[in-house]
C-alpha cells in the first residue's frame, strides 16, 4: 500500500532515524535498470529516460553522502548493451559523458572507471581515463563508474594481468598455477584494494545480476526494488538499507 504524497516525508525521517551509523553499508553497488521502461511510460524518447536516470545518479550520491556510504559502484553500461542500436547507443554514451562532467566538478567525489575502454568511443574513453587520474579529494565518497563493464570480462582481464606480470618478473607459470589462491586474483579486478560491495541493489523488479561484479558480490547482500531507476525515492533506498541492516550476514554459509 502506498501511502499519500504528503506522508512520503514523514516516514522517510522516521526510516532514516531508525538507521543506526554502524548498520550502513561501507560499499553500495547499484544496477541502475529501467531508464527505457520509464520513458516508455510516458511516451517519451528513450534519451528522456537516459536523461532522468542520470539526474537520478547524482541524487543518489547525495544521499549516500548524507548516510555514510563511502564507496559506490554503479553499472552504467554493460558490454551487452554496446550491442544496442547506433542512435540510441549515440545517445547514451553522450548521456554518460555529460554525467561524468559533472561528476569531475564535485570536488567531494572521486572517480575509478572499470570495464573495456576500448570498446567505448573515444570522447567516453578520454572523460573515464581523465576522471581516473584525478587526485582524490580528502575522505571522498568513492563512484565506480562500471562503463562498457563485463563480469566475465574483467575475471578474464584479471587473469590476464596476473600472467603477464608473472611473465615479466621471469616467475614459472607452473609453480604460479600450483600456488594461485583467491588473493592472487583479487588484485588484478577492476576494483584493486577496494572492499566488496556490501549491498547490491537492482531497480525495475528484476531479479538477476547480469554480470555485475561477479567475483566481488560473493557474500553481498542483495536487495531487488520494483521502482525503475529515474523514479527510485530516498524512501526507497533507506528500505534497501533497513532491509540489509535486518540480515544476520554469513560468510560463505
Amino acid at each position: 500500500m502506498e501511502l499519500p504524497v504528503f506522508l512520503y516525508g514523514f516516514y522517510e525521517r522516521h526510516l532514516q532515524r531508525s538507521l543506526s551509523p554502524d548498520s550502513i553499508p561501507k560499499h553500495v553497488g547499484v544496477m541502475v535498470d529501467g531508464n527505457r521502461r520509464w520513458a516508455r511510460q510516458f511516451n517519451a524518447p528513450t534519451s528522456q529516460g537516459h536523461r532522468a536516470g542520470a539526474d537520478k545518479i547524482h541524487e543518489f550520491l547525495g544521499w549516500c553522502r548524507e548516510l555514510g556510504v563511502r564507496v559506490v559502484t554503479l553499472y552504467m553500461l554493460s558490454t551487452d548493451n554496446l550491442n544496442r542500436s547506433t542512435e540510441e547507443l549515440a545517445e547514451l554514451t553522450a548521456i554518460i559523458a555529460d554525467t561524468l562532467d559533472r561528476l569531475d566538478g564535485d570536488p567531494a567525489v572521486s572517480v575509478h572507471a572499470m570495464g573495456a575502454p576500448e570498446m567505448l568511443p573515444d570522447h567516453l574513453a578520454e572523460r573515464l581515463e581523465r576522471l581516473t587520474a584525478k587526485p582524490s579529494p580528502s575522505e571522498p565518497i568513492h563512484v565506480n563508474v562500471a562503463v562498457g563493464y563485463g563480469g566475465r570480462r574483467e575475471i578474464v582481464d584479471a587473469v590476464r594481468e596476473l600472467l603477464r606480470d608473472a611473465l615479466a618478473h621471469g616467475k614459472d607459470i607452473a609453480e604460479l598455477a600450483e600456488n594461485l589462491d583467491v588473493d592472487d586474483i583479487s588484485r588484478y579486478l577492476y576494483t584493486a584494494g577496494q572492499p566488496d560491495p556490501d549491498l547490491v541493489i537492482r531497480t525495475s523488479g528484476e531479479q538477476r545480476l547480469s554480470g555485475f561484479l561477479m567475483w566481488q558480490s560473493a557474500y553481498s547482500e542483495f536487495y531487488f526494488c520494483e521502482a525503475l531507476w529515474p523514479a527510485f525515492r530516498k524512501v526507497d533506498f533507506l528500505r534497501a538499507l533497513r532491509d540489509y541492516a535486518g540480515r544476520q550476514r554469513r560468510y560463505g554459509a
